[in-house]
């Protein structure tokens, strides 16, 4: 690819990850995305075969974002403190980018297989597992570590959506998030 097509596919994805983050996943359509690249709408073509495609290289963004965040949490403290951190970085960023987040697992929209999605995604989650298995050591850190981001999915999904904070009027998810981790991975020792 040369460095004009690059170029333009560069500001496509720019494009949707501005749309999607600024209005929500259900204003990313190609037509929308090519307006605000500043090409015809058919140009997005060129460079992405289908939409599930432009969608993928959007969420792959996402994801990137994601994993930087989660590489800024020290490499220190207990395994339990890390979960702790990095359950946080997951919540933040579902709380402040709720389009991109939506995207990025709706793998029933997404080319998951293709971008390089799952290069990006399951490395995430392969830290989760490992942190878990050191957490509790026997049990099955695969299927704890699943269980417990299915959790934090949806805390952040009630919290945004002010179902958490009406239940139990809370104004903050702190307390919520500590009895989870507590819920799967058992209370933390005292220091």
């Amino acid at each position: 690819m040369t460095g004009p097509e690059q170029g333009l596919r560069a500001r496509l994805v720019d494009a949707g990850v501005e749309l999607v983050d600024r209005e929500g996943l259900g204003a990313l359509s190609l037509r929308e995305i090519a307006r605000r690249a500043g090409v015809s709408h058919g140009a997005p073509r060129r460079h992405f075969p289908t939409h599930l495609d432009l969608l993928s290289a959007v969420a792959r963004r996402g994801f990137a974002d994601l994993a930087a965040r989660a590489d800024e949490v020290p490499d220190t403290g207990s395994p339990r403190a890390r979960v702790a951190q990095l359950a946080r970085v997951y919540l933040d960023f579902a709380l402040t980018r709720p389009g991109m987040y939506e995207l990025m697992f709706r793998h029933d929209l997404l080319e998951s297989g293709r971008l390089g999605l799952r290069e990006t995604s399951l490395p995430l989650f392969a830290v989760l597992v490992d942190l878990v298995g050191a957490v509790r050591p026997g049990a099955d850190a695969r299927t704890t570590a699943a269980a417990l981001w299915a959790n934090l999915h949806g805390l952040a999904q009630l919290w945004r959506w002010g179902s958490l904070s009406l239940a139990t009027g809370a104004d903050d998810v702190s307390g919520l998030l500590g009895a989870l981790l507590d819920a799967h991975l058992g209370p933390e020792a005292p220091a």
